[in-house]
């Protein structure tokens, strides 16, 4: 009996230790179970201070560094067991990658929400799973509304990111009106002016009702993937995204819902997200916009698809990219000249 308890001891002894094991890490990645869902970083978007919000019943390790390259598995910024939220003893002036490590499984961690004070809607498109399981590399391609408010602390954050690049989709008139602030990091700011046959501004908004105007907008993400001028400047955008040397990037517009909203569905088709999970991505535009426009919703209530998205807009202008190419793949390929294949290794873990 004492051997049989003995042994039991021992079997145990075995097992903790290759869990624990499992819990060490020398390089950054992803592996085993998906527990990506399961934790995010969320930055306070006037102190830039970070939190760990986590979802586990397990033990868990949280390492931390200036790049994904460069995270430091020699000591760790947090560790716990179970859920909740925990501060970061982190930079709040830099931004910070992180590793998740659990028994189950590894994550690549960073902010997706970009903590700008002077803006709303800036985005990595980093951490997003594709269909065949892989993920989109954090730090490479960012999305973003107007950057003539941003403060000189967000362009500080924004320079240690190391943006090499900035596609600006807004018309020639609202660049002059609101010139783009851009980062030290910066090496060129493309003016892609996308104006799709100035379709609202030929309309007489106040005379239309909601219904009116969701139509406008459908009408408008159509004109987005269809008319040749619109069309011409995504495939300029998507020449830059093949480039190393204009890696990183940010792409962006007024409001980055619509012109910004269909070319980073264009970008996330590109690396094979799901379409569901490309929808909600874009109706997370609604959400990080509320306050941003909240006023100009109240004083004029039918202009607020103007102001917002939903799913109908953009699958409008993929549903007219399937009718004339019976894929949105066959479209980056054909139209935009997109090496699938090259695009996926390039910002694929």
């Amino acid at each position: 009996m004492k051997k049989i308890i003995l042994s039991l001891l021992v079997m145990g002894s075995v097992m903790i230790s290759c869990k624990d094991s499992n819990m060490k890490i020398d390089k950054a990645q992803y592996s085993g179970k998906d527990v990506s869902g399961e934790a995010s970083i969320i930055r306070n978007k006037e102190t830039k201070s970070a939190e760990l919000h986590i979802q586990s019943s397990g033990k868990w390790i949280l390492y931390a560094g200036s790049s994904v390259e460069d995270i430091d598995f020699s000591k760790p910024v947090a560790e716990g067991e179970g859920s909740g939220t925990f501060s970061l003893n982190v930079p709040d002036s830099i931004r910070t990658y992180f590793q998740l490590v659990t028994p189950e499984g590894k994550a690549i961690l960073a902010e997706r929400h970009l903590p700008m004070t002077g803006g709303y809607n800036f985005r990595d498109l980093g951490g997003i799973k594709t269909s065949d399981g892989k993920y989109i590399k954090w730090g490479k391609i960012f999305r973003s509304d107007d950057l003539h408010t941003l403060t000189d602390d967000d362009l500080n954050y924004l320079s240690s990111i190391s943006l090499v690049s900035i596609v600006d989709f807004r018309s020639p008139d609202e660049i002059k009106r609101s010139p783009d602030r851009l980062p030290a990091s910066v090496k060129t700011d493309y003016a892609y002016s996308i104006t799709p046959g100035n379709l609202l501004a030929a309309k007489s908004l106040t005379d239309l009702k909601e219904s009116q105007m969701d139509s406008a907008m459908m009408e408008m993400n159509v004109l987005l993937v269809s008319d040749t001028s619109c069309v011409n400047k995504y495939k300029d955008f998507f020449t830059l995204l093949q480039e190393e040397k204009d890696v990183p990037l940010m792409f962006h517009c007024s409001a980055g819902k619509d012109r910004t909203g269909m070319g980073a569905a264009l970008v996330l088709f590109a690396l094979g997200v799901d379409e569901n999970t490309i929808i909600d991505d874009y109706l997370s535009s609604n959400t990080y916009l509320g306050d941003k426009y909240a006023q100009y919703i109240a004083q004029n209530p039918n202009l607020k698809p103007l102001f917002q998205v939903k799913k109908d807009f953009l699958m409008a202008g993929i549903d007219q990219i399937k009718k004339d190419h019976g894929s949105v793949e066959n479209y980056l390929t054909d139209v935009l000249g997109v090496d699938i294949q090259k695009f996926r290794e390039k910002y694929l873990y």
